[in-house]
């Protein structure tokens, strides 16, 4: 899918044999094969063998991670120009055995005769066979990424229904936009499918209802299958570049980054896991002296429709922006219609390494269209982190 995605982003703008500054791109979870997947997807995709690359894994913030290097290489005039992007296949996810029967099979391997081939065979017994499968569960804390945001959602009262509310939203908006063709440019046909699959137009408040919570399991969990962004596959990039560089070659600039930050937050003891973004745009807007309402579009991705509103919640606390944040007061209410606006990952789904450029991709044809304005775009990520940026166009 990397190397798909390469490749018509390098036929689209005219890139073919040419040699670019750098491609970052990652995956965050592969098969051990795909150690070099940028490299790898680069000598596939066009462009010159000259053209370095490097691996990056930051969890769901990793394209937009890339993004920001490539951007800050060619802001401190090490390039001219770059790729950033990610994919992952959830379909196709790497299926680990137990040391003990990894260690049988290196000891064959290392046999120099049939013999000593052989006979590590004899330590052989039924449970080696039983796999351990990959899990979004957090090393310090045995909780799953769900279970997190239960404990979240409880800590913001947020309601079942309105969560409900924001997931049925976000398809019926990622709906329309699919309708209206939006995404017609921003999406290649892979293997047959040329749309995303995932986004449910006819579901309703009554549906989403019905389904039982997949986290919490007694009568007071919240966060079901509904209101959450399904696991799928897919990959995207972008080309990033300086100004003269597009210029040159005739490509138009929808947008500029402008500003980044990334924090991260103490899940084990003191905050949600998926708080880190409330921290990062909080001290980015410190930083560039802007208010959180100084923008047209907010591309926030949805881990759980929970994360979103949690996060709006707390920017709207006034005690969390004085006792967490540091600020004199609240960061405010942000205008509901300008969130999302083409649907986010309840509806479209969550590819991990592949969401950042996605979003990128979604707010910088926005603000290209609208002709000048800006945007923030936000990405909570495992490990307690998150990861953010500013788009803006002229």
């Amino acid at each position: 899918m990397m190397t798909k995605v390469l490749s018509s982003l390098v036929d689209s703008v005219g890139l073919k044999r040419q040699k670019l500054g750098e491609v970052a791109l990652g995956a965050v979870i592969k098969h051990s094969k795909d150690w070099n997947l940028a490299r790898e997807s680069v000598l596939a995709s066009g462009l010159a063998a000259e053209t370095p690359a490097f691996d990056i894994q930051q969890a769901c913030g990793t394209s937009l991670s890339a993004a920001i290097l490539i951007s800050a290489k060619i802001s401190a005039g090490l390039i001219d120009a770059g790729i950033a992007g990610g994919a992952d296949s959830i379909s196709d996810l790497p299926i680990v055995y137990s040391d003990t029967y990894r260690s049988i099979l290196m000891k064959s391997a290392r046999g120099k005769n049939l013999l000593q081939k052989a006979k590590p065979w004899l330590e052989l017994r039924p449970h080696h066979f039983k796999p351990r499968y990959p899990s979004v569960v957090e090393p310090r804390t045995k909780l799953s990424m769900g279970e997190s945001m239960e404990k979240t959602a409880k800590e913001w009262h947020l309601t079942r229904e309105n969560l409900d509310i924001f997931a049925l939203n976000s398809h019926m908006k990622a709906a329309k936009a699919q309708d209206n063709g939006f995404f017609d440019d921003l999406i290649i046909e892979f293997e047959g499918i040329s749309k995303d699959n995932n986004i449910r137009r006819d579901t309703t408040m009554q549906q989403l209802a019905k389904l039982k919570s997949a986290f919490d399991l007694s009568e007071t969990g919240i966060i079901t299958a509904g209101n959450s962004t399904p696991l799928t596959d897919g990959a995207s990039a972008i080309l990033l570049a300086t100004e003269e560089w597009a210029l040159e070659r005739g490509l138009p600039i929808l947008s500029y980054i402008t500003h980044s930050k990334i924090a991260a937050v103490d899940f084990i003891n003191q905050e949600g896991l998926l708080m880190a973004p409330a921290y990062a745009v909080s001290d980015m807007l410190k930083e560039i002296n802007l208010s959180l309402q100084d923008f047209d579009f907010y591309e926030i991705h949805e881990a759980f429709a929970a994360q979103v509103l949690a996060t709006l919640k707390a920017w709207e606390s006034e005690n969390f922006c004085l006792k967490k944040l540091g600020r004199d007061s609240p960061l405010g209410t942000i205008d509901h219609s300008k969130i999302n606006v083409k649907g986010g990952s309840v509806a479209i789904g969550h590819p991990f390494a592949a969401t950042g450029t996605r979003i990128l991709g979604t707010l910088a044809k926005l603000l290209h269209q609208k002709g000048s304005g800006r945007g923030l775009a936000s990405i909570c990520t495992a490990g307690g982190m998150g990861v953010t940026a500013i788009l803006e166009s002229s």
